[in-house]
């Protein structure tokens, strides 16, 4: 008789709960994770007999770098040299090897043997100085950055003018010197209002550098700066208006954003007055901030942003544009050129292609 067929397990039909069923299903759902802790077969050890030539074919190497310099060492026996313990990984009794390994060595090891002072002769110093830079700047340590900076700073406080010797000094009537005293401190607490008339008549003196300097600028308020640069950017002509933008306005306008990290209302509206004479504007304020190689980034934006609201000349800002792309690039000039591109001014070739080589 043939065997009966059994009934597989699975295939049984069972009667049990449907939370049983739900149960069984997601069991089942959940694979086993094998975890095989193989080690990579890459890696490699090094044999005892490979460890034995390479330690014999280092001190060959040693022992003709000793005899081609012209020394031995006094510390080992016969001429033989000691190379330093080197162990590496073996597969099994790696603690054997090394007993083989130090076959010569008897004593403690002197750290001295492999250490020379090394004289170098005048032909060795010539072909050295051949590799050395000749244009090497002297170092400068922190404390004398930070003296320079101190020096300057007296110096611009005690001298107003960067070209002082080109300023006459006539001598004046005491009565006009304490005038002028006088409109001084009206000057430093100003904020709005009427202005002394003996302010207002300075840019037609022909010493009106000399007077000004008798008003002390650097000691008026950001509202008498407005003011003054309303007054001197009409009544003078573009040379003289140049030289107030550079003597008296840039060197407010950069102190105050040093020290506030911003620049005050009065004096950027200021700058928006100083445009009324662009060529001067630019020669008295942008090119030197480009030209002094310590412009930052806040001021260039600051300033860039008067540029960038208002209107200005075409062959004004293309001479400007070409006299900034032929300076080194710097962060400062490259925020410039760009606020002066983005006018989108039909530019000539020489200013195109001095551009295209700035960048």
């Amino acid at each position: 008789m043939g065997k009966a067929s059994k009934i597989k397990v699975g295939k049984q039909q069972r009667n049990v709960p449907l939370d049983e069923q739900l149960k069984e299903e997601v069991a089942a759902r959940k694979a086993r994770i094998k975890t095989r802790n193989r080690k990579d077969e890459d890696e490699m050890f090094v044999d005892e007999k490979l460890t034995k030539k390479i330690l014999d074919q280092a001190r060959k190497q040693q022992e003709d770098l000793e005899e081609e310099h012209g020394f031995q060492s006094s510390s080992t026996g016969g001429g033989k040299l000691k190379v330093p313990d080197i162990k590496l990984r073996l597969p099994g009794n790696a603690g054997a090897s090394s007993d083989e390994e130090d076959d010569g060595d008897d004593g403690p090891e002197d750290n001295d043997t492999f250490y020379e002072t090394i004289e170098v002769d005048e032909a060795d110093e010539k072909a050295l100085q051949l590799f050395m830079n000749e244009n090497t700047q002297a170092r400068r340590t922190l404390a004398d950055i930070i003296m320079e900076k101190l020096k300057e700073h007296e110096t611009e406080v005690a001298t107003l003018f960067s070209d002082a010797g080109s300023v006459q000094m006539a001598d004046l009537d005491p009565k006009v010197i304490e005038m002028y005293r006088g409109v001084k401190k009206v000057l430093s607490r100003y904020r709005s209002g009427k202005l002394p008339k003996a302010f207002k008549i300075i840019p037609a003196l022909s010493n009106w550098e000399q007077v000004l300097y008798l008003t002390d600028p650097d000691s008026w308020s950001s509202a008498a700066m407005y003011q003054a640069t309303r007054i001197f950017a009409s009544n003078l002509k573009e040379k003289m208006a140049q030289r107030f933008y550079n003597l008296v306005l840039l060197p407010r306008i950069r102190d105050d954003i040093a020290e506030y990290k911003k620049l005050n209302y009065h004096l950027y509206q200021a700058l928006r007055k100083a445009l009324f004479k662009p060529g001067a504007f630019f020669k008295g304020i942008i090119l030197p901030l480009c030209e002094s190689g310590t412009c930052t980034l806040r001021e260039a934006v600051i300033v860039g942003s008067v540029l960038s609201k208002n209107s200005v000349p075409m062959l004004h800002a293309c001479a400007a544009m070409l006299k900034i792309a032929e300076m080194p690039y710097t962060g400062a000039n490259s925020i410039f050129l760009r606020v002066l591109l983005d006018k989108k001014y039909t530019l000539p070739y020489r200013v195109i292609d001095a551009i295209v080589h700035h960048f």
